[in-house]
């Protein structure tokens, strides 16, 4: 989510608005079909994020390929020795997510071993920012699919209705030295928008209780995220994360409300207080 009430020239619209239905389309299709080609595709964006946060910290490009190639590797092996695609836990619980602690601890050795090698703190940091949120994703999505459909409707619902609501009402800035384009406004519009339609996620499929309830605070969450990529880009002196998104920038600026938003989701249903 890069900053949601930035002003987008006219020219950029088309070409905006384009490029978010595809990368909507294919991450539902993604979704949906779930096994590999999920998989697959939460590997390629995790190592994109990575490469793009080794360019705002000024890490060498080949520390960056290095740890995007094992970042891949790492979220393929692992969720397959840990959550084989071929496999469904036919009674979910907080138990079957036990499995992604051992997945996290790999990851925390991995980001060590990185950090060591490269001789920047910034890839421990980097590695485990982007490697936590996506293992915790590729296990939700392993649970059911309808669980990872209610993590991204929240998320996006978050980032339209903020940006509608920041850029029609304006008023009063929320964090003007982090992210100057963003309002009060927008925080709220995007609360609503997150609570609105997580209800109706949580409804079509079925998730019951507490999720029908958290679409706000989860959209409070996401824009936390946000703010957090914004300060980040802020230090770095950079606008975008990148640029591999027509009109969208990076991989990072899409994603850095979501990362967050996955990761209290996956709390939850470690925590067994999913009773759907």
């Amino acid at each position: 989510m890069s900053d949601a009430e930035d002003p987008i020239p006219a020219s950029d619209l088309p070409t905006r608005f384009a490029a978010g239905v595809a990368m909507v389309a294919v991450a539902c299709l993604a979704i949906y079909w779930g096994g590999w080609p999920f998989r697959i595709l939460v590997a390629i964006a995790a190592a994109v994020m990575l490469l793009e946060w080794v360019d705002m910290h000024r890490v060498p490009r080949l520390w960056g390929a290095f740890g995007a190639a094992l970042l891949a590797a790492y979220l393929l092996a692992a969720a397959q020795w840990l959550f084989p695609a071929e496999m469904m836990d036919e009674a979910l619980s907080g138990a079957s997510f036990g499995p992604a602690w051992t997945g996290f601890v790999i990851a925390t050795g991995l980001a060590l071993l990185l950090g060591l090698l490269a001789r920047r703190t910034a890839m421990i940091g980097g590695f485990l920012y982007i490697a936590i949120p996506a293992f915790a994703l590729l296990a939700i999505n392993w649970a059911w699919f309808g669980l990872t459909f209610w993590v991204m409707i929240v998320t996006w619902s978050t980032d339209i209705f903020a940006y509608f609501a920041g850029r029609s009402l304006g008023g009063p800035k929320l964090a003007p030295r982090i992210s100057p384009n963003k309002t009060w406004a927008g925080l709220f519009g995007g609360i609503v928008g997150a609570a609105v339609l997580g209800a109706a996620a949580a409804w079509y499929f079925d998730l019951g209780a507490p999720f029908f309830y958290l679409g706000g605070l989860m959209g409070v969450i996401a824009q936390g995220g946000d703010l957090y990529e914004s300060w980040l880009k802020r230090r770095a002196g950079v606008k975008d994360s990148g640029t591999i998104l027509p009109g969208h920038g990076g991989a990072l600026d899409r994603l850095d409300g979501l990362l967050p938003v996955i990761v209290a989701t996956f709390l939850i249903l470690a925590a067994d207080l999913w009773t759907g």
